[in-house]
């Protein structure tokens, strides 16, 4: 019986995103996580003492800023060499040849697979077969699965891909393959890369994407860590996660509906944050606050962002006493609609009837959505992606972008009745 451990998508030194500073703002928490996660990810590797080590992918950002990244990376690798455990790895999009303008020599325990076609390596001690391609440059569009090499008989057989597989939501297409693709090949375990979300794809063979090895902004939220393989008898006999993160992103979603008042939502806002400090088992949280719902609390809420804002950071640095910064707070609420205390004549009431009965029907909202995803697919690349992603297809999104529209609309309405009474 042996054990190997399968990791992707290390993103050393990637740059800080989505952080403001502020008093407490973890930022050399947050700048080192990477490299923290693959110091944790070489003490499992020890601590299980694996066979080998397979990293399917993007160990690097991009080019390095300076030769430190390379010298961290060879010195965890080094680690592992005194173990005696060997290294195989592939280049990804982001770390691709020709990406990669500064280079140092691996350690001799560190095999690159080729990526000018598919290379095979043996471990004959182990009887395993290890197949893989990386990428030469950052765009392959071409399924690189189709030239592969097929299953060594009498061998465990290993894929290893850097590949958005059949399509993922987030992620540029590179190496598109199916999985179907992947079957037909007859290998016991694909270790793909490129995805940062733990994915299991197929259990025979088994086909995983273990996401990425820590976490850098709030789209890259939750656990996130590597799998561990377990083989026995020449066959794979059990398939473990294992979190690696020193630091956990969470996007904390308060619901607000039917909220009296902005106290009220600060209590809900505790509860949530009590819930995320309890099963992030001591890690620190970067955390964004997202305060949505129909409710009375509106105005009081959106009356002063600021300060309600530090409120909101107030809460978390009490909760979990130093553990939690909040990186953004958005307001995402509206005001209740006809038949409250803030009922009001005229054109501001039928405005105010249109839209709250626009942003509480969720088939008008699903349908507006459909009319839009056109729309937003054309939308820059950058304007897709990350945190402040534009959400058109997002039902929640269209809620807070009708909240916005009402909060700008109403008042100029109920200025045009106020002129047109004074008027007559």
């Amino acid at each position: 019986m042996f054990k190997f451990l399968h990791a992707a998508d290390l993103h050393l030194d990637s740059p800080l995103q989505g952080l403001p500073v502020y008093e407490g703002a973890p930022v050399e928490q947050i700048r080192n996580a990477a490299r923290r996660a693959l110091i944790k990810l070489v003490d499992l590797a020890m601590s299980q003492a694996v066979a080998f080590v397979l990293i399917a992918g993007d160990v690097y950002d991009g080019s390095w800023k300076d030769y430190n990244t390379g010298h961290f990376f060879n010195a965890q690798m080094g680690r592992l060499r005194d173990a005696k455990i060997p290294v195989f790895l592939i280049r990804g999009n982001h770390d691709s040849q020709s990406e990669i303008t500064r280079t140092l020599r691996l350690p001799d325990n560190v095999t690159e697979l080729s990526t000018e076609k598919p290379q095979t390596i043996r471990l004959d001690a182990f009887n395993v077969s290890i197949h893989g391609q990386g990428f030469a440059d950052r765009e392959v569009k071409q399924n690189l699965v189709s030239g592969y090499p097929h299953a060594d008989r009498g061998m465990l057989n290993i894929g290893m891909l850097h590949t958005s597989c059949n399509g993922r939501e987030g992620h540029a297409t590179y190496a598109p393959c199916t999985v179907e693709d992947l079957r037909l090949m007859e290998y016991d375990y694909w270790a793909l890369g490129h995805i940062h979300t733990r994915e299991q794809l197929a259990g025979d063979p088994w086909i995983i994407f273990p996401g990425n090895l820590q976490g850098r902004h709030t789209r890259e939220c939750g656990g996130k860590g590597a799998t561990l393989v377990t083989v026995a008898d020449g066959k794979i006999q059990s398939v473990e996660h294992h979190d690696l993160d020193v630091l956990r992103w969470e996007l904390c979603r308060v619901n607000a509906e039917n909220s009296a008042d902005a106290e009220e939502v600060l209590s809900r806002l505790d509860a949530e944050i009590q819930q995320r400090c309890a099963a992030a088992e001591g890690r620190p949280l970067a955390m964004r606050v997202v305060v949505e719902g129909i409710c009375r609390a509106h105005d009081s809420l959106t009356g002063d962002i600021e300060q309600w804002k530090q409120e909101a950071r107030s809460v978390a640095t009490t909760v979990s006493g130093g553990k939690v910064w909040i990186e953004q707070v958005k307001i995402r609420t509206s005001a209740p609609g006809i038949g409250t205390e803030t009922e009001t004549d005229g054109l501001e009431v039928d405005l105010a009837a249109v839209l709250a009965d626009l942003s509480q029907n969720d088939d008008l909202l699903d349908k507006a959505a459909g009319e839009l995803a056109d729309l937003g697919k054309r939308l820059p690349r950058d304007l897709q992606l990350g945190a402040d992603a534009i959400a058109l297809t997002d039902r929640a999104y269209l809620r807070q972008l009708l909240g916005e529209v009402r909060d700008a609309l109403l008042p100029q309405a109920r200025s045009a009745g106020e002129g047109g009474e004074a008027g007559s």
